[in-house]
């Protein structure tokens, strides 16, 4: 007995280590699972599952959302909420790479950007109403930034898979 209460102190120590340099602890890790297979899961389910008080738990959660951690948020078919178009496009920069990403993370249209290394610069996924205004964003919106030097868009045909289940490491 009196080495599973010093394994169990080992384990807190380690989670207060972790959580000190900035990561979240195991625990918070669990929690973050929890939310990922069904983010409407009530804190006292949680708290079940990971050994915490509904109270504990709520404090962790709004702790990872305060630090952007991780955020709940409710993912829609765009299909069924009237974007019929999608596009990923590739995009090549002439200059600084970080103030184009910038420059589109302000477009509601764009939903993703990332840096990237490789045949493009940059990636941004493109949700919009129809193929008039995905025109507008690409030509007249992205292609006007300064610095952007060509884009190569990806059409979407159909979306088959669209996961945000990866869990933690």
């Amino acid at each position: 007995m009196h080495s599973d209460v010093v394994a169990s102190r080992s384990a807190e120590q380690r989670d207060s280590r972790e959580s000190r340099n900035g990561s979240p602890d195991a625990v918070s890790l669990a929690i973050i699972e929890q939310l990922q297979e069904d983010g409407r899961r009530p804190y006292a389910a949680i708290g079940k599952a990971v050994g915490l008080s509904e109270a504990a738990v709520r404090q962790r959660v709004q702790k990872l959302l305060d630090q952007g951690v991780m955020q709940i948020v409710a993912v829609t078919d765009p299909l069924t909420v009237g974007f019929r178009r999608q596009a990923m496009v590739g995009i090549n920069v002439e200059g600084d790479v970080e103030s184009i990403a910038e420059a589109l993370t302000d477009m509601a249209e764009v939903e993703y950007v990332v840096m990237t290394a490789g045949s493009f610069d940059i990636l941004a996924e493109i949700v919009c109403e129809d193929d008039d205004h995905l025109l507008d964003v690409i030509n007249r919106r992205i292609r006007a930034l300064p610095g952007v030097r060509s884009t190569e868009s990806f059409v979407y045909l159909k979306l088959k898979k669209q996961t945000y289940m990866w869990g933690t490491r």
